[in-house]
C-alpha cells in the first residue's frame, strides 16, 4: 500500500469523522470526492482559499447577501437543506433587483453524519445552482463533535450585480413604499412552512403539501422588464407575509390594508393550518415574493408575474395607506377588520 493511501469514501455506509474537518488528507478527500465532484466549476477548481472572479463589464453596484440554514428536518417534501440554501440566498440578492452571479457555501458537519445524506444534499445544491445559473465558487467545511451540531448547518453567501438604470434608476428597498401603492404576491402562501410541519409531525393529507422552494431571480427579471415603478421586493420567509409587511411598514413609515379574500392560499394548506393551530399569514415561504409597486403599474406587473411559471397564482392583495401607527390591517371575509401584528415569538422554529 502506498504511503498516505486513502480508500474511496464509502458514500453508502460511511459517516463524517472528525478527521474530515482537521485539514489533513481526509478533509482533502472529502472535498475532492464529494464537494468538488458535484459543485465543481472553473472558479471552485482554482483550489485556493478564495476565488478570483471576473469584474462586471458594465457600470453598476455589487449586492451581497448571506444566510444560514438550520432547517429541521433536513429533507422535506419538495426539497432539502441543500437546494434551500441555494434558493434562499439567490432570492435575497434578487430582492434587491440585482442579478445573482456567484455563491459561497460554508458547511458545519456533525461527527457521525451519514455520508450518503451529505452526498444527497450536495447533489441537490449542485442541481439547484446549475438550474439557477449561479455557481458555488468557494466554500469551507468544519466538523464538530458528535452531539454538538445536529447533523448539518449550511451558510451561503451570494454576490450579484445591480446594473445602472435598473428600475429606471430608482432604488428598490423596504423604505420605499408610498401610500397608494399596490401590494402584490407571486402565489399561494404557507406552502413551505406547512410542508416542514407536516413532515415533523408525520401528518398526511388527501393532497400532498410540498415546499415552494425555488430561485426567484428569473421572475424578478420579468417584473423589472415591464418598466413598472417597483418600490419594494421581498421574499416572505420566516414570519411569513405578516412579518414581511410589518417590517416594510416600519421601514417606510406607512400602513398596509389587506383584503383577506384576495390572498391566495391552497385549500389544503389552509385546512392544515387550521388543524395545526397556525395562521397562514405567519407561515414561511421559500419560493414566493411580495412586490409593492405604483398603483398605475399593478396590472402589467401582475400580467408579467402570471406569465412566469413561478407567478401563475399571483394576486393583488391590498394597498399601502397613510398610517402614523404603521399598522398592517386586514379586511376579513366577514367584512370585519383586524390588525395583523408582529408575532411575539416563533410559531415554527427551524423552518429555513
Amino acid at each position: 500500500m502506498k504511503p498516505g493511501y486513502l480508500r474511496p469514501l464509502d458514500l453508502k455506509r460511511g459517516c463524517v469523522e472528525m478527521a474530515h474537518g482537521a485539514g489533513g488528507r481526509a478533509m482533502v478527500q472529502l472535498i475532492g470526492e464529494l464537494f468538488a465532484q458535484h459543485l465543481g466549476n472553473e472558479y471552485l477548481g482554482q483550489g485556493n482559499d478564495g476565488a478570483v472572479l471576473p469584474a462586471p463589464s458594465f457600470p453598476g453596484k455589487l449586492v451581497m447577501a448571506t444566510d444560514s440554514h438550520v432547517v429541521s428536518p433536513l429533507f422535506f417534501p419538495g426539497g432539502d437543506i441543500g437546494c434551500l440554501s441555494v434558493h434562499g440566498t439567490i432570492n435575497d440578492v434578487a430582492m434587491m433587483g440585482a442579478t445573482p452571479l456567484y455563491l459561497a457555501a460554508g458547511f458545519i458537519l456533525e461527527e457521525g453524519f451519514p455520508l450518503a445524506d451529505l452526498a444527497r444534499i450536495v447533489e441537490s445544491m449542485a442541481m439547484a445552482a446549475k438550474a439557477a445559473g449561479v455557481p458555488v465558487v468557494t466554500g469551507d467545511t468544519k466538523v464538530v463533535e458528535r452531539g454538538k451540531g445536529d447533523g448539518l448547518f449550511i451558510t451561503t453567501t451570494g454576490v450579484g450585480v445591480l446594473p445602472s438604470g435598473v428600475n429606471g434608476g430608482r432604488e428598490i428597498g423596504g423604505a420605499k413604499a408610498q401610500p397608494g401603492d399596490a401590494i402584490l404576491v407571486s402565489g399561494t402562501l404557507g406552502d413551505h412552512g406547512v410542508a416542514i410541519m407536516s413532515q415533523r409531525e408525520n401528518l398526511s393529507f388527501e393532497a400532498p403539501i410540498v415546499s415552494d422552494t425555488a430561485a426567484l431571480h428569473g421572475l424578478v427579471a420579468e417584473i423589472l422588464a415591464t418598466g413598472a415603478e417597483i418600490r419594494v421586493l421581498r421574499d416572505p420567509t420566516r414570519g411569513g407575509l405578516a412579518a414581511t409587511l410589518n417590517e416594510i411598514a416600519t421601514q417606510s413609515q406607512v400602513g398596509m390594508m389587506l383584503d383577506e379574500k384576495a390572498i391566495p392560499i391552497h385549500p389544503v394548506v389552509d385546512a392544515a393550518c387550521e388543524f395545526l393551530g397556525l395562521d397562514p399569514l405567519y407561515v414561511a415561504n421559500e419560493g414566493k415574493l411580495v412586490c409593492i409597486c405604483a398603483a398605475a403599474d399593478a396590472d402589467r406587473v401582475l400580467a408579467a408575474m402570471r406569465a412566469h411559471p413561478l407567478g401563475a397564482n399571483a394576486a393583488k392583495i391590498g394597498e399601502v395607506i397613510a398610517d402614523d401607527h404603521h399598522f398592517v390591517q386586514l379586511t376579513t371575509t366577514l367584512g370585519g377588520r383586524r390588525i395583523v401584528d408582529w408575532l411575539a415569538g416563533d410559531q415554527l422554529p427551524r423552518i429555513c
